[in-house]
């Protein structure tokens, strides 16, 4: 069964939502320039309010390694998520400070004629996540990832209503949705409970 991840989390309400819904993962976004960025401190508090069994993974954008790598091995992530430059000597060294997994981002886009993707495809990241933009909210043409062969996120433009379309065409490992779930930049729990619905119907 493909996992869904609800990233953007940032208040309390996000997650009661979570707890009642049950997605696989949350997202933490440690990214400063985001509005939805939390402080280690914050992203503390809402893992203690989270219930067992949904992990959490946390977003940054070019962060330092060792402040990934203290959020990892404090326990306050599970995950970390990268959006940034990040090369494969700094995925390799994270993940040799901390046991745990990292997915990297890519952008895929028609115009770069496939290099992103054959990049992604490589990457030593133990999860890939493909975006049509980072943090742009919007889709992008699914028909240029068919047929990857390994786990990846799909991410970019997600809603309780192509949700259906996207498992169909793709069988992604997991869905990543944040805007797709929101009312005015804030966690609408109805199109979180819909999201799930469609995903789990499919």
């Amino acid at each position: 069964m493909t996992k869904i991840k609800f990233c953007g989390l940032f208040r309390p309400d996000d997650i009661e939502y979570a707890n009642e819904l049950k997605p696989d993962y949350v997202g933490f976004v440690f990214a400063k320039r985001s509005r939805r960025s939390v402080t280690p401190e914050l992203a503390e508090l809402l893992k203690g309010m989270l219930n067992r069994g949904i992990e959490t993974v946390g977003v940054f954008v070019d962060e330092p390694l060792e402040n990934v790598a203290s959020l990892l091995n404090s326990g306050v992530i599970d995950i970390a998520q990268l959006h940034g430059s990040e090369d494969e000597d700094y995925i390799r060294f994270l993940q040799k400070l901390t046991g745990k997994p990292v997915i990297k981002a890519f952008v895929i886009k028609r115009e770069d004629g496939f290099a992103a993707l054959e990049e992604a495809i490589k990457s030593p990241a133990d999860y890939i996540l493909l975006d049509g933009g980072l943090g742009a909210g919007k889709a992008f043409d699914w028909e240029l990832i068919k047929g990857v062969d390994r786990p990846f996120f799909l991410a970019g433009g997600l809603t309780p209503e192509n949700v259906a379309t996207a498992l169909e065409q793709l069988s992604p490992y997991a869905l990543d949705v944040s805007s797709g779930i929101e009312t005015e930049g804030i966690k609408d729990r109805a199109k979180m409970q819909a999201f799930m619905a469609a995903a789990r119907r499919s």
